[in-house]
């Protein structure tokens, strides 16, 4: 699982609005939100309230109501920040700058995305070679006047010669696919519709391509329905014919597994790794060569089929493939499975797992070579290896950071990679084997406006859980830090689906430690894949407590330490971040001044039932096991909002973010949160801080928002900072 509507307003009416809030030093009136006390569940014996369940309805009239009710309390509030046009021209003149992604070489021509600085969209670029200028390929900004339909994705055909692309809209996660000729630029007639949780993987004959789509569901289908997607099928499409004549070629009889599918490198197989939940996948095959001229449902062949481990493929040499996987090896390892003779007894591991080291992901390159990122301590390293023997030939040298992308295929004599953290903004390094000696040199340093480094410092510490185990934490401030507990600090986490949460750039982040003089915290807690497969299942179903008590303590490591002060301390998180910090809120709120809920799961009872809700189980179990609901009651947010217990102790001010479209955590889920937060904690007398909600239109989960977007919703965030902890701006 991996993450709104501009609200510019005239400089009269931020003054007006300003001095109201300033002067009368009051919260917004909240409003009443009905509670229809009849709806009541059983879950095994005990009867749970859901007064809100109609706000799961978003096409009600009662819910949009609800929403403009919402957005007109919360609007005013963020616009009453003194600093938000400075703060929005800041986050603007700082983001403008030149970003471009690594090339990738289709057809003997590269390719690599570039944005100039604040397009909404990044454009596609072709070049003949690498020191040519490039002209424009493929241009998202052009298929919307606002920035909304992105690209979500593209693979090329062998031959380079076809482009198939998929859009977009509103950041749903519902796609079309598009075709475009390289040579001509134009598009074919055809237009794949109702794609989801796919990508396109093309045969050699550079004709058909296989996806995964949803062809069979009714009603709405743009991302504002809550209804799940049930039986995808995988289909196989011509280029040049119609979408009705595509043909199923693989579904299994399991309404909620989807079918991942990739052409073996070598052009002669389908593997296919279905995949049910957010781990764990099953994994078949089918000898395209055999099958020939796809006419029907292929011939699948299994291999695994229980769901205990994950398959990544990686290559293969001709029957002999190469999977990451960590089956009997928490940390991955590559193993070599013979399609010839598939059974487990048969396997053969190529590079073993590393006994502290996690294998994030390998790719081939050189025809003879592996390229393998290992996590170490939440920092990438890069090596690369022997295909044949799994020997390891050489380590290239990284600062503290994360690998952001890689370019370069398995008959590639040279490859790309980006490097960052959080004081590097991007360095695109290439390796060319041809070279006498292999090494990565430096193909292009991205500047951003005045930014200088050496004003900064960024380390790594290691704090005490509850438990006793050590967390790793990172901390970015100004040179010359004083202990003293008077600095802002924002505290970052997520802990969750076996997700690195590792060092990287974000303008925004800069502009909290410049102009609040503030500290940047990024808690690497347990659930995520920091250390492996057993980090993550510490912060699984029943361990998910964990999770809030590395965060909890995460805070406590800041204050006492005096990097910061409860009251000065802002905690921020989205989807399943949103979860952590919506919980920590009601478990522990007199550690934290400010809370940003962005797109958060927070209904932990009904969750399973909306879009790919169902697929979390995996993480956090359903409220449908009598055993696994006494532990999601006990944490869910929604349920857990209470007065708390000390005297003179209150919520932090609150700041929830959703969308309209937002199918992966619908936007029901901070609906009935903030009606709930503000009907028992809003209107509290000891209740000062605000508890907002922030909904836009337009937008979904993250992925795919316009620059325009990303920055308002960035300067509304730290609006809200502001305002509500009264932090003094510096120019």
């Amino acid at each position: 699982m991996h993450i709104f509507c501009p609200l510019r307003t005239t400089r009269f009416v931020l003054r007006s609005v300003t001095s109201f809030f300033e002067c009368k030093r009051m919260l917004p009136s909240y409003p009443v939100a009905r509670k229809d006390e009849s709806v009541v569940d059983d879950y095994h014996g005990n009867s749970i309230a859901d007064p809100y369940r109609w706000l799961e309805n978003p096409d009600s009239d009662e819910t949009k109501e609800f929403v403009d009710k919402q957005n007109a309390i919360t609007n005013p509030y963020l616009n009453s920040c003194p600093y938000k046009e400075k703060i929005n021209n800041k986050l603007t003149n700082l983001w403008n700058y030149p970003k471009v992604s690594t090339p990738y070489l289709h057809g003997g021509k590269y390719y690599q995305f570039r944005n100039s600085g604040l397009q909404n969209q990044s454009v596609l670029y072709v070049q003949e070679n690498l020191k040519s200028e490039g002209k424009v390929f493929l241009d998202p900004n052009t298929f919307s006047k606002d920035g909304t339909v992105a690209l979500a994705y593209s693979a090329f055909t062998k031959n380079g010669k076809t482009l198939a692309y998929g859009l977009s809209k509103s950041g749903s996660d519902w796609s079309e696919i598009k075709f475009r000729d390289t040579e001509s630029g134009e598009d074919y007639n055809e237009v794949l519709k109702k794609v989801k949780y796919s990508f396109v993987t093309w045969k050699h004959d550079n004709k058909t391509c296989f996806y995964g789509a949803y062809l069979h569901q009714e009603g709405k289908t743009d991302g504002s329905e809550t209804d799940s997607s049930q039986n995808q099928k995988l289909y196989c499409h011509r280029l040049g014919t119609p979408q009705s004549e595509d043909i199923v070629v693989v579904e299994f009889d399991d309404p909620q597994i989807r079918s991942q599918a990739h052409v073996s490198d070598c052009g002669n197989y389908l593997v296919l790794t279905p995949i049910k939940g957010c781990k764990n996948n099953l994994l078949y095959f089918c000898d395209l060569k055999a099958v020939g001229e796809i006419k029907e449902r292929l011939p699948v062949q299994p291999v695994v089929t229980e769901f205990v481990a994950d398959y990544e493929y990686i290559t293969n040499n001709g029957s002999k493939f190469i999977f990451r996987t960590n089956k009997d090896a928490p940390n991955y390892c590559l193993v070599v499975i013979d399609f010839d003779n598939p059974i487990e007894s048969n396997w053969t591991v190529l590079v073993p797992e590393h006994p502290k080291d996690v294998l994030d992901w390998a790719r081939p390159i050189n025809n003879e070579n592996l390229v393998l990122c290992y996590i170490r301590d939440v920092k990438d390293t890069l090596s690369l290896y022997k295909m044949e023997t799994g020997e390891k030939i050489l380590d290239f040298p990284l600062d503290l950071g994360s690998i952001g992308g890689f370019s370069g295929k398995r008959e590639h004599t040279e490859m790309f990679f980006s490097f960052s953290s959080f004081l590097t903004p991007n360095v695109i390094y290439h390796v060319d084997f041809k070279q006498p000696q292999i090494k990565a040199t430096v193909f292009h340093e991205t500047k951003v406006g005045d930014f200088d480094p050496s004003k900064y410092e960024s380390n790594q510490v290691f704090y005490s859980s509850l438990d006793g185990t050590k967390i790793p934490m990172f901390l970015v401030h100004r040179k010359g830090l004083v202990l003293d507990g008077s600095k802002p600090c924002l505290l970052y986490g997520y802990g969750g689906f076996n997700y690195n949460n590792s060092p990287y750039f974000g303008v925004s982040r800069l502009v909290f430690i410049d102009n609040f003089d503030g500290i940047f915290a990024l808690a690497n807690i347990r659930g995520g894949g920091e250390y492996g497969e057993k980090w993550h299942n510490a912060g699984r179903f029943e361990n998910k407590q964990n999770v809030f008590d590395d965060f909890q303590y995460a805070a406590r490591y800041l204050i006492e330490n005096k990097y910061t002060s409860a009251d000065k301390l802002t905690i921020q998180g989205a989807s399943n971040g949103g979860l952590l910090v919506a919980a920590c809120i009601n478990q522990a709120p007199q550690l934290f001044g400010c809370a940003l809920c962005m797109v958060g799961v927070l209904d932990m009872l009904r969750y399973q039932k909306f879009t790919i809700g169902y697929a979390w189980k995996s993480d956090y179990g359903s409220s449908d096991d009598p055993e696994q609901f006494k532990y999601l009651y006990k944490y869910s947010p929604l349920h857990n909002i209470g007065v708390p217990v000390s005297e003179g102790v209150q919520y932090p001010a609150t700041l929830l973010l959703t969308a309209d479209h937002d199918d992966r955590v619908v936007p029901l889920h901070s609906l009935k949160f903030i009606a709930e937060l503000q009907d028992k904690i809003g209107r509290l007398p000891q209740q000062k801080k605000p508890l907002l909600i922030r909904v836009d239109t337009k937008s979904g989960h993250g992925a795919g928002k316009p620059t325009f977007k990303v920055i308002e919703e960035q300067t509304d965030m730290l609006c809200f900072v502001q305002k509500s902890l009264n932090l003094k701006y510096y120019e």
